[in-house]
């Protein structure tokens, strides 16, 4: 039990480096939860404790440096808890296989686009604070929020393309303001697993205290270094991603 303990907290620690930085941490953490035979809906559960830890010291970092846009988070914060209680509710109806599929597909145009799109995320084109946007951010948010509950992994990525591609942002704003909807819907993911008793404290308490540290350091390098660090870590991570889907679905 103790090895386990230690594997998953490195697992932890790694992930939510990752995660920090562009998303996709859920690659890492949960097949890794999957791995030492922890049944999925505790390991979904499980993961949501671990990255509180994790999305909460990331989201103070980039609200530190003044790196997120709280305008339009307002709008968007609401969408992200309501879409994320639906999403952990509808978890068990819905096959995964398919689920995959989906998920799969989009992160492959992602990818593509993000690579050929050479200025993508260099510099902020947002428009300002007017109904399309907000219309715009509030069903983003929504339809993440609804997917994190639901399943997770890619998350943070799909926010962070999102916020750049729809709303206009730069790469370390988007990230900055992906964190605060992930690090939402993570909190309100984990109450309704906790409602429902799909949680392991003894892991995720412990792997979670490893992910915060991950995630300092992550986010200390994303700000730092911004989309010239960002934008290359993102697109291996979602070809990661990508991937290993594929793998399932064969």
């Amino acid at each position: 039990m103790e090895m386990k303990i230690v594997y998953l907290c490195f697992f932890g620690f790694l992930a939510q480096f990752v995660d920090s930085i562009a998303g996709g941490g859920g690659l890492i953490s949960i097949p890794a939860l999957f791995a030492f035979g922890i049944p999925p809906h505790f390991a979904l559960g499980t993961n949501k404790l671990g990255a509180i830890f994790g999305t909460v010291s990331s989201s103070a970092k980039f609200i530190q440096s003044k790196k997120v846009h709280f305008a339009m988070l307002k709008y968007m914060i609401p969408a992200t808890i309501i879409g994320a209680i639906l999403g952990v509710n509808t978890v068990l109806l819905i096959d995964q296989k398919i689920l995959n599929i989906i998920v799969t597909i989009l992160l492959f145009i992602v990818c593509i686009y993000t690579i050929f799109k050479k200025d993508l995320g260099s510099e902020d084109h947002f428009t300002g604070m007017h109904r399309k946007n907000i219309i715009i951010g509030a069903s983003i948010a929504f339809t993440l929020g609804f997917y994190d509950g639901f399943f997770g992994p890619g998350a943070g990525s799909f926010l962070i393309f999102s916020f750049i591609t729809f709303l206009g942002f730069d790469f370390l704003i988007s990230c900055g303001n992906a964190k605060i909807l992930n690090t939402t819907s993570v909190i309100t993911s984990f109450i309704v697993f906790a409602f429902h008793g799909k949680v392991i404290y003894s892991i995720g308490i412990p792997m979670g205290i490893c992910m915060m540290l991950g995630a300092l350091l992550g986010t200390q390098l994303a700000i730092k270094n911004g989309a010239k660090l960002i934008k290359p870590i993102f697109i291996v991570i979602s070809i990661c991603f990508m991937l290993k889907l594929s793998l399932n679905i064969l």
